[in-house]
C-alpha cells in the first residue's frame, strides 16, 4: 500500500554487497553484487577484497535497485544499514555509505542488526512475524536460538554456537573433500548422491548433561577431517557422497532437534529457519518433517532470501519506520560485534529529532 514506508537497505557484512527495496512487507527491489569469486582461490573470504568489493559495487548497486523498483531516492522515507555483526571493513563501507545517502536526501537513517534482519526478511514471504517469534539462524558466522518478542526491540538469544558455524563447517568440510568455496551448495549436492546413514559423525553437545539449545561443530569437522584422512592413508578411495550426506546430516540433526525442542519448552508453536544455510535442501526437509510431528508452523525463506542481502535490512528498516522507532544519528559508526539484543543503534537520547541536527551535535557542532 502506498501509506506503507518505503525503506532501502543496504547489506555489507561480508562479501556481498546487498540492496533492497522494501515497501511495509511488500519487497520492490533485491540486487545484489557478489565478490566469492575474488575469494575462492583463497578457500574463504578475505576481509580487504570484500571491502574493497563493496566500495566499487554500492553505487553501481544501489543505481540498480532504485531502478528496479521504479522509484527515485527521494521517494524513500529511510535507508537502513547493517550496522554489524560483520567485517568491519566491510560494514564501515556500507554504514559509511547509508549516512551519505541520508545526509543528502535528508532521510532517517537506521542502523540495525544482521542477525534480526534475517528473522525480519521472513515477512516478506509470509507476513508480519507472530510474537513471539523462535528463531534457527544458520550461517557461515552463526548458529543461534533465538526468541523474539518484538523484532524491532526484543531479540533474547537462548543457545549459540561455542566453536565453528554450521555454514564454517560446511567449507572446512568442503576443503577437506576437494570440492572448492563455498561449501555450502557443493555439499548439499553431492549429499543427494550419497548415504546419510554410511558413516556415524558425532552429533556435538548432545549428551544429557550439554547445553540445551547450544550447538558445536568442530568436533564434527575434525572427525570428518580424520575419516577422510584414514581413507587416503590406507589407499582406499573416498566415498566422497558418502561423506557429505553423512556429515550433513550430522548438522542437520542438531540443528532441527534443538529448534523443535527449543519451541516446546517455550511454549512457541512456530519456528523461523533463516540465514545462509537455511537453503541447505535437508535441513528444510528435515526441519519440516519434525516440525509437521511436532506440530509447530515452519517458516523459511525461499534461498535468494536467506543469504545475506539488502532485502532483509530494507524489511527490518520499513518495520522501525511503520513502529515509530527512533532513527540513528549520522554519526553511526560500524560494531563488528554487535550483540543480537542490541537490534538497532538509535541516536542517544535525540529521539527523532532532525537528522542533519543530529550529525551537527555529534560532531561538536562544527560545520567543518
Amino acid at each position: 500500500m502506498a501509506d506503507e514506508p518505503l525503506v532501502l537497505g543496504i547489506e555489507t557484512s561480508c562479501d556481498e554487497t546487498g540492496v533492497g527495496i522494501v515497501r511495509g512487507t511488500t519487497l520492490l527491489a533485491d540486487a545484489v553484487a557478489s565478490s566469492v569469486n575474488d575469494h575462492a582461490r583463497f578457500g574463504g573470504v578475505v576481509p580487504e577484497i570484500a571491502s574493497r568489493a563493496h566500495l566499487e559495487a554500492m553505487v553501481p548497486t544501489i543505481e540498480r535497485a532504485l531502478d528496479s523498483a521504479g522509484i527515485k531516492a527521494s521517494d524513500l522515507d529511510g535507508i537502513a544499514v547493517t550496522a554489524g555483526p560483520g567485517l568491519a571493513g566491510a560494514l564501515l563501507v556500507g554504514v559509511s555509505a547509508a549516512k551519505a545517502y541520508a545526509w543528502a536526501l535528508d532521510k532517517p537513517l537506521y542502523g540495525v542488526n544482521h542477525l534480526a534482519s534475517h528473522i525480519c526478511v521472513d515477512q516478506l514471504e509470509h507476513g508480519r512475524l507472530p510474537s513471539p517469534t523462535m528463531a534457527l539462524l544458520v550461517s557461515g558466522g552463526h548458529s543461534s536460538l533465538l526468541l523474539s518478542e518484538d523484532i524491532t526491540t526484543d531479540v533474547r538469544p537462548l543457545g549459540a554456537t561455542i566453536d565453528d558455524a554450521a555454514g564454517e563447517a560446511f567449507d572446512k568440510v568442503a576443503r577437506v573433500l576437494g570440492l572448492g568455496f563455498p561449501g555450502g551448495p557443493v555439499v548439499d549436492r553431492k549429499a543427494r548422491e550419497g548415504d546419510p546413514k554410511a558413516i556415524a559423525f558425532p552429533r556435538g553437545l548432545s549428551g544429557r548433561n550439554d547445553p540445551e539449545y547450544d550447538f558445536s561443530f568442530s568436533g564434527l569437522k575434525t572427525a570428518v577431517a580424520r575419516w577422510v584422512e584414514a581413507k587416503r592413508r590406507a589407499g582406499e578411495e573416498v566415498p566422497i557422497a558418502d561423506v557429505a550426506a553423512s556429515f550433513q546430516e550430522a548438522v542437520t540433526d542438531v540443528l532441527t532437534r534443538k529448534a523443535v525442542k527449543a519451541c516446546k519448552d517455550n511454549g512457541v508453536d512456530h519456528l523461523m529457519i533463516g540465514g545462509g544455510v537455511a537453503a541447505n535442501s535437508r535441513l528444510r526437509e528435515m526441519a519440516q518433517q519434525r516440525c509437521d510431528r511436532a506440530g509447530i508452523r515452519l517458516r523459511v525463506p525461499r534461498p535468494g532470501l536467506c543469504t545475506d542481502n539488502g532485502a532483509m535490512v530494507a524489511a527490518l528498516g520499513a518495520e522501525m519506520v511503520w513502529r515509530d522507532r527512533a532513527p540513528s544519528a549520522l554519526d553511526l559508526s560500524a560494531d563488528s560485534s554487535l550483540p543480537v539484543t542490541d537490534v538497532h543503534v538509535p541516536a542517544a537520547d535525540l529521539g527523532h529529532g532532525d537528522v542533519h541536527g543530529q550529525a551537527y551535535d555529534a560532531l561538536g557542532g562544527s560545520a567543518g
